[in-house]
C-alpha cells in the first residue's frame, strides 16, 4: 500500500498546486471505501478538478460517486461563498459611501485572503460540527487552510470590535470582520485539526526541490500554531535504469538528488511514496493504480508519442519581443512552473541580441545570478528581497496606524502584515522602482504582482491609504506603474504553466484575475512537456499523450500567443542550460 495513513477520521492534504492533492485525496477515499468504510471528500480549492477526478458533477452537498459504494464528495465553492460574503458586507454602504469608497471595500474583499476565510467558514462547519458528518467513517478535506488564516482565526482579538473599526488599512481583517458569530464553530475546528487523535495532515510534495522547500515551509507554520501530526507523501516519484533514454535518465537522477537533500524536518516525518503515474489520475480506475502502481508499469508499452500539432518554442516569442526595442517582461504563474527558468532564459536571449536587460526577482531561493555562471554582456542581474521590502513596509505601517492601538489591537495588525497580500503590497513598491527602468531598456522581472493586488492599489481609497500610511507621497514610478502594466506596448506578462489540470486551471484564473485589472496577458508558456521532449520511455509516453488536451486547451483557447519548452535532460542552469530552453 502507497497511500498515507488513515487511522484518524479526518484527513486534511496539503500543498501547492499541481503536486497531487486531489488524486491522491480521492485515491486515499477510494481504497478507504473499498475497505468497507463510509467516507466524504471535500474540495475547498478555488480550482478544484475533484469532479474531473472522480468522474461526476459535484455540488455544495454530498454525492454519491457512481462505480464506488460508500464514497461521497461535495465541491465547496469558496469563491462563490467569498461573493456572497462580499456583497453581505458591502452592500449596507451602497448609496451611503462614495463610489470610490464601494470600489475600495469590494476590492478590499475580492483578494486570496477572502476567498480563503470563506472556505474556512464553509468547512469548519464540517469539522467543528461532528454531527454535520455524523453518517461518515472518515471525512477527508482536500485543500487545507494556510498557517496565516489559522493565526487570524485563532487570535482572540479577531473576535472583538477592533476587527469592524478602522485598522489604518489592514488588509485581511475585513473579511474576518462579519464573522464574529462563528467563534465558536472556528475555535471547535481548529482544535480538532491540531488533535492527532482526530486529525492527520498530509503534506503533498513531489519529489522536486522546489516542493520540498514549500511543504517545509507549510510543516513550520503548522508546528508554530501546534499541529504537529503531520505525514508527508511523495507523489510521482520516476526511477529507471533504462540507459538509452537521456529523458529518463534525467528525471530519475534529479528525483534522487532531491531526495537527498530533502531538509532535515521533512525528512524526520512518517512518509509515504507513490511512484509516477502515467496516465494522469482521472477516474476511478486510474485512482486505484495510485495504491497499485505496479499494475500500471506492466501496462505500460508504447513507446512512441501520439502525433498532434505543438506550439512553437520560445524563440518566437522573444523574437516579436525584442523588436520592441524596450519595455518590461513578467513571468507569472503558480510556485513550481518554472518562472524563474524562463525569465533567465528570456534575460539571456535578449541581451545575447545586443540589448541592455535587467533580470530581477522576489524568489529567495532563486539564484540566478548564480545560474548565469558567469558575467553576460549587456545583462545586470538584481533582486528584490522580500523579506527587506516586507520589513521596510511593516516598520512604516506599526510606526503610523499601531501608535494609537491597545496591545490586542497592535498584535491584531502585526499579524495581518503577515498576510500574502502585506508581502505582495510591500514587493509592489520595489516592482514600481524597477519597472521604470524599462524606459531605456528590457526589464524582466520573475514573479509579478497579481491582479488583485493591482485593483487593490488601483481603488482610489485603498491606494490612498497605502500611500499616507507608508510615505505620504506618490513617487513618480508608483505613479506611472498601474498605466504602465496596462499598457501592452511597454509590459508584456507571460503566464507560465505545466501541461497538467491543476496548473492550467491555475493559471487560468490568474489569467481572469489580470482581466480584471485590466492586463491582458501577452503570451502563455507551457514549460516542462514530456510530449515534445524526444523520450521513448514507455511510461513517459504514457504521460506525453496525458498532457495533448491541456496543451490543446492553453494553445486553442486560452491564449492568444503560446510556446511550448520541452522537458530536457539537461537541467536550464548555466549559458548553456538556459539557451536550451530557448532553442
Amino acid at each position: 500500500m502507497t497511500l498515507p495513513n488513515t487511522a484518524t477520521r479526518y484527513l486534511f492534504f496539503t500543498g501547492k498546486g499541481g503536486v497531487g492533492k486531489t488524486s491522491l485525496s480521492c485515491a486515499t477515499g477510494l481504497a478507504l471505501v473499498e475497505a468497507g468504510k463510509n467516507v466524504l471528500i471535500v474540495s475547498t480549492d478555488p480550482a478544484s478538478n475533484l469532479d474531473e477526478v472522480l468522474g461526476v458533477a459535484l455540488s455544495q452537498v454530498p454525492t454519491a460517486i457512481p462505480g464506488a459504494a460508500g464514497l461521497f464528495a461535495l465541491n465547496i465553492d469558496p469563491e462563490a461563498s467569498a461573493r456572497a460574503y462580499r456583497e453581505r458586507m458591502v452592500t449596507p454602504y451602497r448609496g451611503v459611501l462614495p463610489a470610490a469608497a464601494i470600489q475600495s471595500m469590494e476590492e478590499q474583499f475580492s483578494g486570496a485572503c477572502t476567498v480563503e476565510i470563506a472556505a474556512f467558514d464553509e468547512f469548519s462547519k464540517l469539522l467543528g460540527d461532528p454531527q454535520a458528518t455524523a453518517e461518515f467513517d472518515h471525512v477527508i478535506f482536500d485543500t487545507a487552510p494556510t498557517g496565516h488564516t489559522l493565526r487570524l482565526l485563532t487570535l482572540p482579538t479577531a473576535w472583538n470590535e477592533f476587527i469592524g473599526s478602522s485598522t489604518g488599512g489592514a488588509s485581511c481583517l475585513g473579511p474576518l470582520a462579519g464573522l464574529e458569530k462563528q467563534k465558536a464553530l472556528y475555535a471547535a475546528t481548529v482544535e480538532r485539526l491540531s488533535n492527532p487523535a482526530e486529525t492527520t495532515v498530509v503534506l503533498v510534495s513531489r519529489p522536486e526541490v522546489s516542493s520540498f522547500r514549500e511543504a517545509n515551509r507549510t510543516r513550520g507554520e503548522l508546528a508554530e500554531l501546534g499541529v504537529r501530526n503531520l505525514t508527508l507523501a511523495i507523489n510521482g516519484l520516476f526511477t529507471t535504469e533504462q540507459t538509452n533514454d537521456a529523458i529518463a535518465l534525467a528525471m530519475s537522477q534529479r528525483a534522487r538528488e532531491a531526495l537527498a537533500n530533502i531538509p532535515d524536518a521533512l525528512a524526520g516525518l512518517t512518509r509515504t511514496t507513490i511512484p509516477f503515474l502515467p496516465k494522469g489520475t482521472v477516474g476511478l480506475d486510474a485512482l486505484r493504480l495510485m495504491a497499485h502502481p505496479e499494475r500500471a508499469e506492466s501496462a505500460a508499452t508504447s513507446e512512441t508519442m501520439p502525433q498532434t500539432p505543438l506550439p512553437p518554442g520560445l524563440a518566437s516569442l522573444i523574437e516579436e519581443i525584442a523588436q520592441g526595442g524596450h519595455g518590461v517582461i513578467m513571468t507569472m504563474g503558480k510556485g513550481g512552473v518554472g518562472k524563474t527558468t524562463v525569465a533567465a532564459a528570456i534575460a539571456l536571449s535578449l541581451a545575447k541580441r545586443g540589448g541592455k536587460v535587467v533580470l530581477s526577482t522576489t524568489d529567495p531561493a532563486a539564484h540566478v545570478a548564480a545560474a548565469m555562471d558567469g558575467d553576460v554582456p549587456g545583462l545586470t542581474v538584481t533582486r528584490i528581497d522580500p523579506e527587506h521590502e516586507v520589513a521596510q513596509y511593516t516598520r512604516e505601517v506599526l510606526e503610523k496606524a499601531g501608535k494609537s492601538l491597545d496591545a490586542g489591537g497592535r498584535a491584531m495588525l502585526e499579524e495581518d502584515l503577515r498576510s500574502p497580500c502585506t508581502e505582495e503590497i510591500a514587493i509592489f513598491r520595489a516592482f514600481a522602482r524597477t519597472v521604470d527602468e524599462g524606459k531605456d531598456g528590457f526589464v524582466v522581472l520573475d514573479t509579478a504582482p497579481t491582479g488583485h493586488t493591482i485593483l487593490l492599489l488601483d481603488a482610489a481609497e485603498a491606494y490612498h491609504r497605502e500611500v499616507m500610511r507608508t510615505q505620504g507621497d506618490m513617487p513618480e514610478s508608483v505613479r506611472q506603474l498601474l498605466p504602465r502594466l496596462r499598457d501592452k506596448k511597454y509590459t508584456r506578462v507571460l503566464i507560465v504553466t505545466l501541461p497538467e489540470a491543476t496548473p492550467v486551471h491555475e493559471a487560468e484564473r490568474l489569467q481572469g484575475d489580470l482581466a480584471r485589472a485590466g492586463i491582458e496577458p501577452f503570451a502563455w508558456v507551457i514549460n516542462q512537456s514530456l510530449l515534445a521532449s524526444g523520450t521513448h520511455n514507455p511510461l513517459l509516453c504514457q504521460r506525453g499523450a496525458y498532457e495533448v488536451p491541456f496543451v490543446r486547451r492553453v494553445a486553442d483557447k486560452l491564449a492568444t500567443r503560446c510556446a511550448l519548452i520541452p522537458w530536457l535532460a539537461e537541467a536550464p542552469v548555466g549559458h548553456h542550460g538556459l539557451e536550451q530552453v530557448v532553442s
